[in-house]
């Protein structure tokens, strides 16, 4: 049994590597002088770790950088900009651990002002310290960039604002009395959906890289949770402490909804009754928090 599962593996990587050699060859015949090589190798490696084999030609004929991933890049330097002006205009005394300075920002979460609805959003921009906000920043562009050349701005800004928002709601309910800033919602939100992708077509997105991109994202998620639950518990006396709940809810909203949209790569997402499914499901718990928020909320 196996030496013929091993043999049956060994057809497939042959097969495999005669179907890659074709689309190299048909690819090279195609768009011979319309691309540089570099263009094309990226691509190749993009569409290698993004997409299951059955659609990665169909990237390869239409790959373009047009337009360029602006959505990750752009709320990359806004979290930048924003904890770089906290940073210098009220220094924080710690590495690690909030500041006073950036508790009051207008930007982060906090339970008591929930009626500034736009905190439910805009959380994201502020950071706890900078190994905080270097994590995020790291995953969100080494992941959110090859997700948006493939996906394009418009579906990855879709699951990284779904995880934010579901991330401050689901902070609300589990967490009530906890402040809440840092972008792991959105992060966890692309590697829940990018996760998901490589989960249900391992087979297709190449077994060794499979493996090796379920490790890195398994490391990165016990390092990220590791910090946030010090952060929530383990802070000293003279810190603030910050909610974690926002990591679990991006997850799964990244999970259910960003599994979905980065599943349609070459469909039509608004016919896919798997996306409504997902939308009709988060709509449901995001009006339970609301409603939770409006009347049941022991920070009321």
């Amino acid at each position: 049994m196996a030496a013929a599962h091993d043999l049956e593996l060994e057809n497939l990587n042959m097969e495999r590597g005669r179907r890659e050699e074709l689309e190299d060859e048909k690819l090279r015949e195609d768009r011979a002088g319309n691309d540089p090589p570099k263009s094309r190798k990226v691509h190749r490696i993009v569409s290698k770790w993004m997409l299951p084999e059955q659609v990665r030609r169909t990237y390869l004929e239409r790959a373009n950088c047009l337009p360029p991933p602006l959505f990750i890049i752009s709320i990359s330097l806004a979290e930048l900009a924003v904890f770089i002006y906290y940073a210098v205009w009220k220094p924080q005394k710690q590495w690690i651990t909030l500041d006073t300075g950036i508790l009051e920002s207008p930007f982060t979460y906090r339970p008591e002002k929930r009626e500034e609805a736009w905190r439910f959003i805009l959380y994201m921009l502020v950071h706890a310290g900078v190994q905080h906000i270097v994590g995020n920043l790291f995953m969100q562009l080494v992941l959110g960039i090859p997700l948006e050349m493939v996906h394009k701005g418009l579906r990855v800004g879709l699951v990284y604002l779904a995880g934010v928002l579901a991330g401050s709601l689901a902070s609300s309910i589990f967490d009530p009395l906890k402040s809440l800033v840092g972008a792991s919602g959105g992060v966890y939100a692309l590697m829940g959906g990018y996760f998901m992708n490589v989960l249900v077509n391992f087979r297709e997105m190449i077994p060794a890289f499979g493996i090796v991109r379920l490790l890195i994202i398994i490391l990165i998620i016990v390092s990220d949770m590791g910090f946030a639950l010090y952060r929530r518990f383990f802070v000293p006396a003279n810190g603030s402490q910050v909610s974690f709940a926002a990591h679990f809810a991006g997850g799964l909203a990244g999970m259910s909804i960003g599994y979905t949209v980065f599943s349609c790569f070459d469909k039509t997402l608004l016919r896919d009754p798997r996306f409504w499914i997902a939308i009709a499901a988060y709509l449901a718990c995001v009006l339970f928090a609301v409603f939770f928020n409006i009347f049941l909320s022991p920070a009321n």
